[in-house]
């Protein structure tokens, strides 16, 4: 019984000894990146694009000399909204889960002022330029969970840069298809500018 707890004892150190190298390195990535944040930042956690590792962003003519990327898990573990907007696909309401964008910008440094733009890319390309002041407002999300489900590829996800349309007077009198233009679903790469 002894040794039994000599075990424990030491595998609980040794938890703990795990869980202070995570938090003495938040920023490391345990699973593969699933967004990155690059522009006007703060150090980031990751160096230039690769022409190798980054494939799509070549294609799609993204480049940087820094960038800040994200795992499920870092930005699962940001503190979460829930919205639930009637999407396009199927008229109905359907619960959206993540952190704000704002939220997301912080961690990487960004510290926003009156012309700072979001210019979001989805994997097939497709782009939306969002303002910082917009992305406070309106609220928007860095959603990873659809009606309490992670997002997959092939899908909206796994990430989509998303807000409530339904709460907002402005946006609830377009069109369905309009409210939604500067969301793209699949969202990978934002790029963070001035002006």
């Amino acid at each position: 019984m002894n040794q039994r707890r000599q075990f424990l004892g030491a595998a609980a150190l040794g938890a703990v000894a795990t869980s202070s190298l995570a938090l003495a390195s938040p920023h490391a990535l345990r699973g593969p990146a699933l967004l990155t944040v690059s522009g006007l930042i703060g150090r980031g956690n990751r160096g230039p694009l690769d022409p190798v590792r980054d494939q799509m962003m070549v294609k799609q003519k993204i480049s940087f000399d820094r960038a800040h990327a994200f795992d499920f898990a870092a930005l699962t573990a940001l503190p979460a909204m829930t919205i639930k907007p009637t999407l396009e696909y199927d008229a109905k309401p359907h619960t959206l889960k993540g952190p704000l964008l704002l939220d997301v910008l912080k961690v990487c440094g960004v510290k926003p002022t009156g012309t700072t733009m979001l210019f979001v890319r989805a994997v097939d390309g497709y782009a939306a330029q969002v303002s910082a002041a917009d992305a406070a407002s309106y609220r928007f999300i860095v959603a990873t969970h659809l009606d309490g489900q992670p997002m997959g590829l092939g899908g909206l996800g796994p990430l989509w840069v998303v807000y409530d349309a339904d709460r907002f007077p402005d946006v609830v009198v377009k069109p369905l298809p309009a409210r939604f233009a500067a969301c793209p679903w699949a969202s990978y790469h934002i790029d963070v500018k001035e002006g």
